[in-house]
């Protein structure tokens, strides 16, 4: 292809791998914006401002390991892409054609997904599909922007990618705002709600009455805390030591400013419970506490499973 009568120069290799990173970098940008919305709106326990506090300080570490990822990805997909694209294209129609591109990245897609699919055990279709299709996408953009010819590209890129990530966390925040998108929140209990059954699914179970009394049954004790009673995080304790506990007690709940702050204090002299925040939803709340470092979001629950006595 000529342009002016002179032949058209390729980018250095070097430039088109910096201009992929910048692209691959930029998905991720979005595709991390869109998970935090979407993450709003799903069911999760309260972590407060300190994970988001943490996250903002390790920004730096993640951005350096980002462009790591993002530099191993373009050579070890991206680049391959164009250059397959370009093979075939020579060879079935004569010329690079950049409709290619998107058919490679399919198949390269393809394979991703389903050495992934493998390694997770398996997923259903419809996931399969959707993560098809946005493998498929992210390839295909940094790989056509790799066969671009113009000299001065990086700078539209970063502007336009600046753009389409601000416009995402916009359209997420006026879903959230309009609510569009329902932002999750706790259900808002009352003490009237909590007498009758709960269990953990494990054979443990916690009855509540309306009088303030409870009675636990195996319920597991020893969560990995950060108390000197909790230090151990095996199931079973120290040593294999049983952990669960039963015995009679006292409850009482506490409202507190709004429905992330509700807590549920029970007293069994046998147990060493810490308080109980309440998750879940209207027609299925749950009462939790954390498991370890409450950073994980390992939580164990307690579903009602019957009224009151």
């Amino acid at each position: 292809m000529e342009k002016s009568g002179r032949p058209e120069k390729k980018r250095l290799f070097g430039l088109s791998l910096l201009l992929s990173i910048l692209v691959l970098l930029l998905e991720a940008t979005v595709a991390l914006v869109v998970s935090i919305v979407y993450g709003v709106t799903q069911e999760s326990p309260n972590t407060g401002l300190g994970g988001s506090a943490m996250f903002i300080f390790l920004l730096p570490v993640l951005a350096v390991f980002a462009t790591a990822i993002a530099g191993a990805l373009s050579v070890g997909l991206v680049f391959p892409t164009v250059w397959l694209s370009g093979v075939l294209g020579r060879r079935f129609g004569g010329r690079e054609a950049w409709w290619w591109v998107p058919v490679v990245a399919g198949g390269v897609s393809l394979v991703v997904v389903a050495v992934v699919i493998a390694l997770a055990g398996g997923a259903r279709a419809g996931a399969v599909t959707l993560g098809w299709f946005l493998t498929t996408a992210a390839l295909t953009v940094p790989a056509l922007l790799w066969r671009s010819r113009r000299e001065r590209i990086f700078k539209p890129v970063a502007l336009w990618g600046a753009a389409a990530v601000v416009l995402t966390a916009v359209l997420g925040g006026v879903g959230l705002a309009t609510g569009v998108l329902k932002e999750y929140r706790p259900p808002a209990l009352t003490a009237a709600d909590l007498p009758g059954r709960w269990s953990d699914g494990q054979g443990g179970t916690v009855t509540f009455t309306a009088d303030g009394r409870v009675t636990a049954v195996d319920i597991d004790d020893d969560l990995g805390g950060w108390g000197p009673e909790n230090e151990s995080t095996e199931p079973d304790g120290p040593e294999g030591e049983d952990t669960r506990c039963s015995g009679q007690g006292t409850w009482t709940y506490e409202p507190g400013g709004g429905t992330w702050s509700q807590e549920v204090d029970i007293t069994v002299d046998s147990c060493g419970f810490d308080v109980w925040y309440v998750g879940g939803t209207e027609s299925r709340p749950t009462l939790y506490q954390y498991i370890g470092d409450p950073d994980s979001w390992d939580l164990y629950e307690l579903r009602r499973t019957g009224g009151g006595p």
